[in-house]
């Protein structure tokens, strides 16, 4: 058997059944042994972007790696922006990039790369295959490399190691340890750091913290100590929705996150990382908690999370009867009507979301007040952009899709950022994915005109406008989608987009709601 067909029998024995791929000549072998083993499911991206986005889309949501199959250092330069989100995301992914054989690297052949010094900073764990011999075990490697903690492997693929000989064995199913637990000291000090400060902390929850379960025992643990719950800026992945506890989002404005974390005294961090602002402004703070707050960190991501929060529940003495009061069905917003506005679609959206609907959000300025008003949503899974490099709503949508078959997926999408990988609507058609795309069309990347005030700029020129709109000429999402495979409408005012949402809700396959707003 070759190389190749090592790596896959290796990635099967381990449950990685799908494999996102944009391949060249150097990945031809490993492209034919996919061609023999039907079981592992392979999904074509135009565009190494789409590719590395939809593997953390589909991690997002199955808790386990795909694999992305990219060609030599410039395929996988194409889609480090998005391996960039799902690092952030922390998710793990398996990255196969192909190179040249090892005997023709000292050539320089056009394609010839440093392919570690690339895929280094957007990578956990790094690695090249020696050889045929050597794929299974590095395979193994790279699978563990992805879930302990959970991150980005990155293999490299030599084509002889590919289409190499090797002396056909049964592949290992690598062991997993379980996820390690908290000591009880530090539950402790947590514990008495939140009695020390009654009414004056905060818990911040993100990973396995942010799910249905977890966010049960953080409501209990806020019941029973006045503790006031937080999610952070930029979400993975938060279990939301009517009868779930809901944590308050931390805005993206730093004027807001100054003030919502003004009277904290206490900031605990279960699996996520401490709050920052997004860029540094001038004359203020790049922490958002203030000085003199106490950062305590209960449970890093990938330890038993869920454990540490019931240890610190059962030393704090709450009972699993205390619980915040849950979220309830929104119904106080009225149907709006008239001239359609970003708001309305997010009132809309929050009224008719389907149960068991996965959202994902890149919006960016659009509809900021959906997520609020999601905590009154049928229940559905939440995903953001998570790294701020913009291009990752379509993907994510397609590898939460592919995660997911039974379950409806939205993506809501800025027109200025779906740019960046709109060759993914021509993978929703292929794949026939069941998502609906509804582009924010603003005609304009309205985050940066905001961010040019945000930084002191009072006025914005000619120059600075035609850097900011995408009005001339205006993008035609209908004809865009149409010319990629999906069907499209457009909808100018809150009747016709409310009349969209009512059909795509009757339909199956993939659609893209133009919102002229």
């Amino acid at each position: 058997m070759k190389g190749a067909d090592s790596l896959c029998d290796t990635l099967l024995a381990n449950d990685v059944r799908v494999c996102f791929a944009n391949p060249g000549t150097s990945e031809m072998h490993f492209v034919a042994a996919l061609d023999r083993k039907p079981e592992l499911r392979c999904v074509l991206g135009l565009y190494e972007g789409v590719v590395t986005g939809a593997a953390d889309g589909y991690a997002r949501m199955t808790d386990h790696p795909a694999a992305t199959l990219l060609h030599t250092g410039p395929g996988l330069a194409n889609g480090l922006a998005n391996l960039h989100n799902a690092r952030r995301a922390r998710v793990p992914m398996i990255n196969i990039v192909g190179d040249h054989a090892s005997y023709h690297l000292p050539l320089d052949a056009p394609l010839t790369t440093d392919i570690e010094s690339l895929a280094a900073p957007m990578s956990n764990w790094v690695h090249r295959i020696g050889g045929p011999e050597d794929v299974a075990l590095s395979t193994e490697a790279a699978y563990r490399a992805a879930l302990l903690p959970p991150g980005i492997a990155t293999l490299i693929l030599p084509a002889n190691a590919a289409w190499g000989e090797v002396v056909p064995t049964r592949p290992n199913r690598v062991v997993l340890p379980a996820p390690a637990t908290v000591s009880i000291d530090i539950v402790r000090k947590v514990a008495a750091a939140i009695r020390n400060a009654p009414g004056r902390v905060g818990v911040l929850v993100s990973g396995a913290a942010a799910r249905e379960d977890c966010l049960l025992i953080a409501g209990q643990i806020a019941a029973h100590c006045d503790v006031r719950l937080f999610s952070e800026v930029l979400v993975a992945r938060i279990e939301r929705g009517a009868g779930r506890v809901a944590p308050t989002r931390i805005p993206y404005p730093i004027d807001a996150a100054l003030e919502l974390f003004d009277d904290i005294d206490v900031l605990v961090l279960v699996g996520a990382p401490e709050p920052v602002a997004f860029f540094a402004y001038p004359g203020k703070p790049g922490r958002l908690v203030r000085d003199g707050c106490k950062v305590l960190t209960l449970a890093r991501y990938g330890e038993d999370l869920k454990g540490a929060l019931e240890a610190l529940r059962d030393e704090l003495g709450a009972t699993r009867s205390q619980l915040l009061p849950l979220s309830k069905i929104a119904s106080e917003e009225s149907i709006p009507k008239g001239k359609l506005t970003d708001d309305a679609i997010a009132v809309m959206m929050a009224r008719k979301l389907p149960e068991n609907a996965v959202v994902c959000d890149e919006a960016i300025t659009s509809a900021r007040r959906f997520f609020a008003l999601s905590a009154g949503a049928a229940p559905h899974d939440y995903l953001m952009t998570t790294g701020g490099a913009i291009g990752d709503g379509i993907p994510l949508s397609i590898g939460a899709a592919i995660a997911c078959p039974d379950r409806k997926v939205f993506n809501l999408q800025a027109d200025g950022s779906a740019m960046y990988t709109v060759q993914g609507l021509w993978t929703q058609a292929r794949e026939n994915l069941d998502v609906v795309t509804i582009i924010f069309a603003n005609r304009a990347y309205a985050i940066l005109q905001a961010e040019m005030q945000n930084v002191g700029v009072k006025a914005i020129g000619t120059n600075a406008r035609r850097m900011l709109e995408l009005d001339e000429p205006p993008l035609d999402w209908v004809s865009i989608a149409r010319g990629m495979g999906v069907e499209a409408a457009r909808a100018n005012s809150c009747e016709e987009f409310g009349d969209l949402l009512d059909s795509v809700l009757l339909r199956r396959g993939p659609f893209l709601v133009e919102a002229v707003i």
